[in-house]
């Protein structure tokens, strides 16, 4: 097996320098062909700086570890063709777990982020203690095992969810609380499954999976909304997610935006998330059709309005109901106002709009984009493309997969350093 896969305790230490030195190179170059796709000996020889046949040994022993494959030929200069060296299918893994407040969806990846055995969807709510933890642990074992993996390949298992969490202690300080003299829920997990675990947030999974796989793919200077019931916020600068001292930065969606506004989930009024959220559209609808409102939503029964989903209002505006399209625009006129302070804080050459209130397309980006207009510098504005999300919903469950891939390649370089 692929010393890099195992890498048993006491491994490193066995090494002599040169050894050391070899294996290291070898993580560096199959970080960047997970990253970048295959490549040839030349521009593997051009990026690392080292000489021809340094790399073709290299690439030799990973091929021969079964971790590298030839893909073909690339494009010629002039001569002949070079051949390409990329990652080899089903040569490493990992278990992807995205966590929503009412469900929780599930999906094994490979090296190439194919998704192996399809996205699975339990029935797993999120709770504030550890009840969920045994039932998440089941599901995901059952999915491992009917996978038919070799899980000496399974790298770790990302998990994203949403609330405060802090990717650096490993710990949540919203859901799943293992209390304050016990381990951190990351370590906790990780004696569970006997493998390497990856907590993160939910907005910042879906960042680092637009970085590597979506819209924002090398970009320096990029910021990713999340729009759900809630409002979450990404932020790439110079080329890194940015997670602030606690690990908590980007919680946008609570900055006070309405003087003595609607009470917020967080405890204060007013905030961004009152008036520019799939809450505040249920709400809206709720107080609209109350007051006598007419609307394609009245077909719901009372019992159901008390359970409306932002999902019923955009499908109404997509039938034309003027009610849903005018929530809509005010609730893309609120975003805007506060994007534009986002473009003139960080100067952003792109900002993806994703979750599931994007699915609303024009009916929220037009309204979004003449909020810009209004608020922000014409000299900020102008350099700002904003975009829909490319990935959609698959960005929740790609996230986990980039979070895993990116921490594992860390830490085996730290510790080989």
């Amino acid at each position: 097996m692929s010393a890099f896969l195992a890498l048993e305790e006491g491994y490193l230490e066995k090494l002599n320098h040169v050894e050391r030195k070899k294996h290291l190179q070898k993580i560096k170059i199959v970080r960047h062909l997970y990253v970048k796709g295959a490549r040839s000996n030349a521009e593997i020889c051009n990026r690392f700086s080292i000489s021809s046949p340094t790399s073709m040994a290299l690439l030799n022993e990973l091929l021969a570890e079964g971790l590298v494959e030839k893909q073909g030929r690339g494009e010629s200069v002039g001569g002949r063709k070079p051949e390409l060296y990329g990652l080899r299918n089903n040569s490493l893994f990992v278990l992807s777990i995205e966590m929503e407040k009412f469900s929780t969806r599930m999906a094994i990846f490979d090296g190439n982020n194919h998704n192996i055995t399809g996205s699975h969807t339990f029935p797993i709510r999120l709770s504030k203690n550890l009840t969920a933890v045994d039932e998440l642990h089941h599901h995901a074992n059952s999915l491992i095992l009917s996978s038919g993996i070799d899980t000496d390949k399974l790298m770790g298992i990302g998990l994203s969810l949403p609330g405060l969490v802090s990717s650096k202690e490993g710990a949540s300080y919203t859901y799943l609380l293992t209390g304050q003299n016990e381990m951190p829920l990351q370590d906790l997990l990780a004696l569970k499954f006997n493998k390497p675990v990856y907590i993160q947030n939910d907005v910042k999974s879906a960042t680092l999976a637009e970085y590597r796989f979506g819209a924002a793919q090398g970009k320096r200077d990029v910021l990713v909304l999340t729009l759900d019931w809630g409002i979450g916020l990404g932020v790439i600068t110079d080329g890194k997610l940015r997670i602030g001292t606690s690990g908590f930065a980007g919680e946008f969606g609570h900055i006070p935006f309405i003087d003595d506004g609607v009470l917020c989930h967080c405890g204060k009024r007013g905030c961004l998330e009152t008036v520019a959220s799939g809450s505040a559209l249920a709400r809206m609808a709720r107080e609209g059709m109350q007051a006598g409102q007419e609307t394609l939503l009245k077909e719901l029964s009372g019992q159901e309005l008390e359970k409306i989903e932002p999902q019923a209002i955009i499908q109404a505006a997509n039938e034309g109901d003027q009610f849903a399209i005018n929530m809509l625009a005010e609730t893309g006129r609120n975003l805007g106002k506060g994007i534009a302070m986002l473009i003139q804080l960080f100067n952003p050459e792109l900002i993806i709009i994703g979750g599931k209130i994007a699915e609303a397309r024009q009916y929220i980006t037009t309204p979004i984009q003449q909020s810009i207009n209004t608020y922000c510098m014409t000299q900020l504005r102008e350099r700002t493309e904003v975009a829909l999300s490319q990935l959609g919903q698959e960005a929740g469950i790609l996230g986990p997969v980039a979070t895993v891939m990116e921490r594992i390649f860390e830490h085996r370089i730290e510790s080989t350093k």
